[in-house]
């Protein structure tokens, strides 16, 4: 079963979100945060696929408080309006991140909650990561880890990287390593965006392979408890 639903954060912002239960006792909870194109169908999908494993899934609309309802697609148009987006989006890092744990609140009571991002959204998980109360985090292709450095995940955590990406280079990953040799850290042989089947950037390899791998540790950690 899936719903659009209203969340309300700390500071007693209101923002939309995509929910979705599982049938049957969930094995925990799962956050999906958005890429720079909102809460599109792709996001939408991926809230249903993660129910359908057994998850509680929800994914909250963190553009909302810049543009309400906001969801494109991927032509140079929109790609321009969702970076404009994303710059207003990383000037309030705060609000966003309130927006995020108003989501983890909701679903808590599922059990353990694990936060999944991809492009902007895998900087926004690991961030969470650090900051949040959040058992688990993976984050796909995030660009901007590197300027947050200081900062390390206080849970479990996974970064998936393309190894020709064109907007993270590799020396990026590297330094990540560097910092936080515990993060686990995989690299594939493809670009941006690999894991949205909606994007041309779609590599069905990396994205299975990856995809294997974010299951096996939520399955680890959120539903079995134990550690990574």
């Amino acid at each position: 079963m899936s719903q659009m639903l209203e969340l309300k954060a700390a500071d007693g912002f209101k923002l939309k979100a995509y929910r979705a239960d599982p049938v049957g006792k969930p094995f925990g909870a799962v956050v999906v945060l958005q890429e720079i194109f909102g809460v599109n169908e792709h996001i939408r999908d991926l809230v249903e696929r993660w129910a359908a494993v057994g998850y509680t899934a929800i994914a909250p609309a963190l553009y909302d408080r810049f543009e309400p309802g906001f969801e494109t697609g991927y032509t140079p148009p929109d790609i321009e309006l969702g970076r404009a987006h994303k710059t207003s989006a990383n000037n309030q890092l705060d609000l966003v991140l309130a927006d995020v744990e108003a989501a983890r609140a909701a679903v808590a009571p599922a059990g353990r909650v694990g936060v999944v991002g991809y492009c902007w959204g895998g900087f926004i998980t690991y961030m969470a990561a650090c900051r949040l109360p959040v058992q688990a985090a993976v984050g796909y292709y995030g660009g901007g880890i590197t300027d947050f450095l200081g900062e390390a995940p206080k849970c479990p955590t996974m970064l998936h990287f393309g190894d020709n990406d064109a907007s993270i280079p590799l020396s990026d990953v590297d330094k990540i390593k560097a910092a936080h040799p515990g993060v686990g850290i995989h690299v594939y042989k493809a670009g941006h965006g690999f894991h949205c089947d909606h994007r041309g950037a779609y590599d069905p390899r990396a994205a299975a392979v990856a995809g294997m791998r974010t299951t096996q540790f939520f399955e680890t950690v959120l539903r079995r408890g134990e550690k990574a």
